[in-house]
């Protein structure tokens, strides 16, 4: 097949294109900076706009929606339904499948589990954004207008993993700087973690199998989730670190929002971190018998990616 990642160079983009590689697949990225990975063709491509889209997946027989815009619900407000119809219009313009990949902001606050079936209650604009995007997928699949999946991941860590992410913002990147951790509210509570390289195998996988499409999927993610002070201990043990960290109480957050537009951004999402966060990936697991990789294993394969790099 002919794979087509719209969102080069990002953490999911570059993870999927890897994983595809290793099997030989022709795979062709799009990015506006024209990103390059040796073994893949590369296509300059502004995909808010419509005719860029339709002639980045010219000839692609699949295409994996893996775009990150700047975290700034201004920017996502204008330009997240424009590219999801330019990306719908364009698959099936040229009789493409269409993957997804997509976060858990529409589902809101959920008390337990979170599963494909969890309906959509989001109770922050990014969520109610993020509900009205999948939305309008999930009405043309509906409609059989086009073959599509929605793949769906908690938080990210791992491999290739880019500077959006909050635990190598808030705990890998401090310690290996030689400063202390910071986590956020509470780091007793349980959080799910979605590992990269679990994201890239789980939608090759989508993709190969034709009984997959036009559902919901959320992609493998080893449970029980993890707390933050043991997420913290695990990256300083690897790193051969204490394991010192900070709270950020909201009330600080909020005080450092009122002159970080980054920080200001996030404050209305710390209700995923005032409660466990529960991302269940059972419907996968069984489907696929697929094991997600353990946090100790994940962590470990994580620090030594990233020290490798750093060479």
């Amino acid at each position: 097949m002919n794979h087509t990642i719209l969102g080069a160079g990002g953490s999911i983009g570059n993870s999927l294109a890897y994983e595809l590689l290793k099997d030989n697949e022709p795979v062709l990225l799009v990015s506006r900076s024209n990103y390059a990975i040796k073994g893949a063709e590369s296509f300059k491509a502004d995909i808010s706009k419509y005719e860029e889209t339709l002639k980045s997946v010219q000839g692609s027989d699949i295409v994996y929606l893996c775009v990150g815009l700047k975290y700034d619900i201004k920017v996502w407000e204008e330009l997240w339904p424009k590219i999801m119809l330019n990306t719908i219009d364009a698959c099936k313009s040229v009789n493409a499948k269409l993957i997804f990949f997509d976060n858990v902001y529409m589902y809101g606050a959920v008390q337990g589990k979170m599963t494909e079936d969890t309906p959509y209650n989001p109770c922050s604009r990014k969520g109610e954004l993020r509900a009205r995007i999948a939305t309008t997928l999930e009405n043309e699949i509906k409609k059989k207008n086009l073959i599509a999946n929605i793949a769906r991941s908690a938080d990210l860590y791992g491999p290739n993993i880019t500077t959006n992410s909050g635990p190598y913002i808030l705990v890998i990147d401090k310690l290996m700087k030689g400063k202390n951790a910071q986590w956020m509210l509470d780091a007793e509570k349980t959080h799910s973690f979605t590992y990269t390289i679990d994201c890239a195998k789980a939608m090759k996988i989508l993709a190969k199998s034709e009984d997959s499409f036009n559902q919901v999927w959320h992609i493998p993610t080893y449970n029980p989730g993890i707390t933050g002070k043991t997420f913290v201990e695990l990256v300083a043990k690897e790193l051969k670190k204490a394991p010192k960290y900070m709270i950020l109480k909201k009330w600080m957050l909020q005080l450092v929002g009122i002159f970080d537009k980054t920080v200001s951004e996030i404050n209305e999402m710390l209700y995923q971190t005032e409660n466990d966060y529960y991302f269940d990936s059972t419907k996968f697991n069984r489907t696929f018998s697929y094991q997600p990789i353990t946090y100790e294993e994940g962590i470990h394969e994580t620090i030594k990616t990233l020290l490798r790099n750093s060479k």
